[in-house]
């Protein structure tokens, strides 16, 4: 499962605790992705309410990734999906945008 992946490859490159903001997707209620957290005890989940994406980052990257897209005009899916990929492989390699989206949310975050 892709999620029990993820989270492996994370527990490998991070130390310490994690801390994880989920959204309620059906995915992270998977009975196996459950049983895989219960196991890790560096994993602390938190779970967004239902709908909130003032609070969720990923909302933030979305809207950087979409900013560059909104002047191209794809005839085809096999224009939009290299069009897509680049723009989000763009935000996912600079620290500063992550960051910036992080910061962008209502959470309380200190620092």
């Amino acid at each position: 499962m892709e999620v029990i992946e993820f989270l492996k490859n994370l527990l490998h490159h991070l130390r310490g605790n994690v801390v994880l903001l989920w959204d309620g997707g059906t995915i992270h209620r998977a009975v196996e992705v459950k049983e895989f957290i219960v196991q890790k005890r560096r994993l602390h989940i938190y779970r967004f309410p239902g709908y909130a994406p003032e609070l969720n980052p990923i909302e933030f990257v979305w809207t950087k990734a979409k900013h560059k897209l909104s002047n191209s005009c794809p005839e085809n899916m096999s224009e939009l999906n290299p069009l897509v990929s680049k723009s989000i492989s763009r935000v996912s390699r600079s620290q500063k945008l992550l960051r910036s989206c992080i910061h962008a949310s209502d959470l309380p975050w200190r620092r």
